[in-house]
């Protein structure tokens, strides 16, 4: 049995490395730099490491191992562990913005990037805006670690022994990049657009959404990686996308619950926290298409709004509740969970890497935080 401990500590290690000597590569330049490092560092401990574990697993399962020295193999290992916190960096990078652009103050129950640059120029009493100067901070640490994840991925390929193989992981890489970019922006479009546009095609739109942004770079990409990156057939690369594509909707709309009814101390951020954002997700679609026109326009106002209070909050989360559209996303969640690992018994994987596959698949489903 794959031992998913073991892979946490060796992604951590690989992070910390980068991140030292990113450290000693800033010490040399300007004192002013070394806060980067920190927060980074810092912003890279711990977490559920999904995309990463998703990647490995799929290379492990299918790897053939006859093909291989042992030698290559377990330098093949070493190049996919390398490219797990690749991906792991390139998911904080996305949190760093994701978090600008909604305004979030909070991550994992500590100040959000732009909110640790706040604090900063507060702290040193500095010139000009801290609220600028947080948000230019963020947006610059946030371009830097997708560079890194890129340079760390781009190291990593060195160790697969197959030339094919490294193509087809870049290319899967390459569009796992341009997808989620192209999902956030769409996440954005429909925060400020959604109210003004037909309520009934706004589930359609927060699917799309929902598969771009969150779905296919959570889950999908990381199986397409990991797997290219072992020379899996054309075949298994389908296989796997028919697997992966349902269980990263029902992460994403087990997400959309937490971010309206999710305990603070679990997820880290404020309750509501999504209301607060004025998050266009399934759920809330869900809601606008069951309301009558007059509620749903109150229901709108009060989603625009960015500084709701506890009652608001509480009578959004009724509104939703009462409205069958909780129960409506729970129901999806356990349909496209039951979809994804129906086609998941039927995967051509090392056995091995399968059963973890399945247990990490099912903790994705019912997560709570």
């Amino acid at each position: 049995m794959i031992d998913s401990a073991a892979l946490l500590r060796q992604i951590q290690q690989e992070l910390d490395s980068f991140c030292s000597e990113v450290r000693a590569n800033f010490a040399e330049i300007s004192e002013d730099l070394m806060v980067i490092p920190e927060y980074v560092s810092a912003l890279l401990q711990g977490g559920k490491r999904f995309r990463g574990q998703f990647a490995f697993l799929a290379w492990a399962g299918a790897v053939d191992r006859t093909k291989l020295t042992t030698q290559q193999l377990e330098t093949a290992a070493s190049g996919m562990v390398k490219i797990c916190a690749a991906l792991e960096m390139f998911h904080a990078a996305a949190l760093v913005h994701d978090d600008l652009l909604d305004r979030s103050d909070t991550r994992r129950g500590e100040p959000a990037m732009h909110k640790r640059f706040e604090a900063v120029h507060e702290s040193q009493s500095w010139a000009g805006s801290p609220e600028r100067f947080g948000q230019a901070g963020s947006v610059l640490v946030g371009d830097m670690m997708l560079a890194w994840a890129g340079e760390m991925f781009a190291a990593a390929l060195d160790d697969c022994p197959d030339p094919q193989a490294r193509r087809a992981a870049r290319l899967e890489f390459n569009r796992m990049q341009t997808e989620v970019m192209a999902g956030q922006f769409l996440d954005v479009a429909e925060e400020n657009a959604g109210p003004t546009r037909a309520k009934h095609e706004a589930v359609g739109r927060a699917n799309r959404v929902m598969l771009y942004k969150t779905a296919k770079y959570s889950v999908e990409a990381p199986l397409l990686i990991g797997a290219a990156y072992a020379g899996a057939a054309e075949s298994l690369l389908h296989s796997l996308s028919t697997f992966a594509v349902p269980l990263g909707l029902a992460f994403q709309l087990r997400d959309d619950i937490l971010g309206v009814f999710g305990a603070s101390e679990k997820t880290g951020k404020p309750v509501g926290d999504d209301l607060r954002e004025g998050k266009r997700t399934v759920l809330v679609a869900l809601t606008r298409e069951s309301l009558p026109a007059s509620v749903a326009q109150l229901f709108d106002d009060l989603l625009a709004e960015r500084d709701l209070s506890e009652a608001q909050i509480a009578h959004l989360q009724q509104t939703i509740s009462e409205s069958g559209a909780l129960h409506k996303t729970q129901l999806m969640i356990e349909q496209l969970g039951e979809q994804s690992l129906e086609t998941l018994a039927q995967l051509e994987l090392e056995a091995s890497a399968l059963a973890a596959l399945e247990q990490l698949a099912k903790l994705v489903i019912d997560r709570e935080n």
